[in-house]
């Protein structure tokens, strides 16, 4: 096969493949997710296997595991939080009104320097945004509620994940020795190279940093709960679990959370002890946990990582968030491999210049 033939190949094998993920991607939820429990509990199974468990044995043994602590976890969590956002529920039109209120007196001393036309507009511009934010939220809560896509994702979640990453995990050795039977002899061993490659970038990565957002949500968390800050345990959590996008985790519950500590605080030292817990835990994160937990080889910029997410998020929604960031290391390794070719080429390099 020439290399026109070879690229024009693979170029249709990619065109197929983003189709059918295009076409299929309502109900790939259930199964990228359980792909992806299979990949993180793949090593532990590795291990009990060179202890002397079969295979079989090793992956029932993780899979149970794996639904007791879930389960066990939302048996926990799902409670607090459900009475922690019933009450900000019925608290956030107060919030919104203290809030108008406070820019409505803010808006006072700007009488010098605004006319009063100008002034009036302010006044029912601020009086009109809490009412349409709270009806805003409302209209998106109770879509979402009455929404059957959402009730069947969570069923296929609940009922499809665990039997999918049971069989990927029991099977993966074997399916990987297959498809190694399957690449083509004469780049065989380069693109096992370029696969280890993105294996130890997803790996460092993915690993990683779920460990670091678990760690960053609990300490979110319990921080703001122990300042007192009402809602703080869903707020947290929430901050926690969304900092694998770089910085806006961070940023956006330290918004949120002052903004909240502002509206019920009257200390300073609680708004201010409010911020230090999310200063605190992007110390813990840049000084201490991202470098031991994700390392540096792992060679995704958080630039990329940011748009790989948005850009998936955009075209494949939920899914697409789960396949963004594995797409941008295979992506990134790629990239770097063509970028070494053309380095070593005769086209950098100039006609009479030999290989390194």
């Amino acid at each position: 096969m020439t290399a026109r033939a070879q690229i024009a190949f693979w170029v249709v094998t990619l065109a197929v493949f983003v189709t059918l993920l295009v076409l299929l991607r309502d109900i790939l939820l259930p199964f990228v997710a359980g792909m992806a429990v299979a990949y993180f509990l793949d090593p532990a199974a590795d291990r009990l296997e060179r202890w002397g468990l079969s295979r079989t044995l090793a992956t029932t043994l993780l899979t149970v595991g794996f639904c007791l602590v879930v389960v066990l976890g939302l048996m926990v969590l799902v409670p607090l939080l459900i009475q922690q956002i019933e009450s900000l529920a019925r608290n956030l039109p107060g919030y919104i009104d203290l809030a108008r209120d406070n820019l409505m007196r803010w808006s006072e001393s700007l009488r010098a320097v605004l006319s009063p036309a100008d002034l009036d507009r302010v006044r029912n511009a601020l009086g009109g945004a809490g009412g349409k934010l709270l009806a805003w939220l409302l209209d998106a809560l109770g879509g979402v509620l009455r929404s059957g896509q959402a009730v069947l994702n969570l069923l296929s979640l609940v009922v499809i994940t665990p039997v999918v990453s049971f069989y990927l995990l029991r099977d993966l050795n074997r399916l990987t020795t297959r498809l190694d039977g399957y690449l083509p002899r004469d780049h065989a061993a380069e693109i096992r190279t370029q696969l280890r490659l993105i294996d130890r970038t997803l790996s460092g990565f993915a690993r990683g940093q779920a460990s670091v957002c678990l760690i960053l949500a609990a300490f979110y968390g319990i921080g703001l709960s122990l300042v007192g800050l009402q809602f703080g345990l869903v707020v947290g959590i929430a901050a926690g679990l969304i900092s694998f996008v770089p910085f806006v985790g961070s940023i956006g519950g330290l918004i949120v959370s002052v903004g909240l500590a502002l509206l019920q605080f009257d200390e300073t030292w609680r708004i201010v002890a409010v911020a230090a817990v999310f200063f605190a835990g992007q110390a813990a994160e840049g000084n201490v946990l991202t470098p031991k937990l994700v390392g540096d080889r792992v060679g995704l910029h958080a630039v990329w990582v940011m748009f790989a997410l948005l850009a998936g998020g955009a075209l494949f929604g939920f899914v697409g968030l789960l396949i963004a960031v594995p797409t941008a290391a295979v992506i990134g390794v790629m990239v770097r491999f063509f970028v070494d070719k053309y380095l070593a080429s005769r086209l950098y390099r100039g006609e009479d210049s030999e290989a390194p």
